[in-house]
């Protein structure tokens, strides 16, 4: 720890924070506002793409499993019934890009302000999280918009309860689910993190996914179910698939603890 951080008082502290979270905030608006002038382009190439035949992860079920003869291609229109839904939803998602465009950054300065106050060992271990985390965030991120959201959104919007009710998906419920479940599978994919933080202060052990393995299958399954609500075998296994590989994987990266004669149990 620096003699200077040991000289600095709180009312210090405080103002040296204001001063991070000024900086944050004036970098994640300058990339909002940038965001904002190309949203109309990343909304028709990127947002909108799973309501399209053509997306990546349906061309490949087209050719796993060939539509039948003459069946239309999936095709999803969506509509505004709220006056100010596109006004909104165009500010909303230029702020939700640009916070996850700059979430290196963001982190990377609230680093700048603690890692004065740790010590060398700390701060090593604090950069390897601090990249497996940014990792494994966008790579939540990317599962989330090739596989899980696509899976859903195409189930869900072909599914009906009577073939009298039309579905008919509003912007507002399409844009609901986009981002929850895109968020949810970045933050689903920090377990490891955890788990590799939790290991580092002996709380979670090699010895406790070995034991409970066969519980984690079965909540694994019903995560994945719930995630993708179709009784579709083959939609399920391909969504259980990632999220089961962040369980072993957490459990490769937990140290193993240490017994009384230093042996790993």
């Amino acid at each position: 720890m620096s003699e200077e951080l040991k000289e600095m008082s709180f009312w210090d502290h405080l103002d040296e924070l204001r001063k991070i979270f000024f900086r944050i905030a004036l970098v994640v608006i300058s990339v909002a506002v940038a965001m904002f002038l190309v949203m109309p382009w990343l909304f028709d190439n990127v947002v909108l793409a799973p309501t399209h035949g053509d997306f990546p992860l349906y061309a490949l079920f087209d050719a796993i499993m060939p539509p039948e003869p003459g069946s239309p291609p999936f095709e999803i229109s969506l509509i505004n019934i709220n006056l100010a839904s596109q006004l909104f939803t165009h500010l909303s998602m230029a702020g939700w890009t640009a916070a996850v465009v700059c979430f290196p950054i963001i982190i990377s300065m609230l680093w700048s302000f603690v890692s004065p106050g740790l010590y060398p060992e700390e701060r090593r271990n604090s950069r390897t999280a601090f990249l497996f985390g940014n990792v494994m965030f966008y790579l939540g991120l990317a599962v989330g918009y090739f596989l899980v959201f696509p899976l859903t959104l195409r189930f869900l919007a072909t599914y009906q309860l009577s073939e009298s009710i039309e579905n008919t998906l509003t912007l507002d419920s399409y844009m609901d689910n986009f981002l929850g479940i895109c968020l949810i599978m970045g933050l689903v994919f920090e377990l490891p993190l955890l788990a590799w933080l939790l290991g580092k202060f002996g709380i979670l052990t090699k010895a406790f996914f070995s034991r409970f393995r066969r519980h984690a299958i079965v909540a694994l399954l019903v995560v994945a179910a719930i995630i993708t609500p179709t009784g579709d075998p083959f939609t399920l296994f391909i969504v259980f698939i990632p999220i089961y590989s962040l369980w072993e994987f957490s459990s490769f990266i937990v140290p193993a603890a240490k017994n009384e004669e230093g042996e790993d149990r």
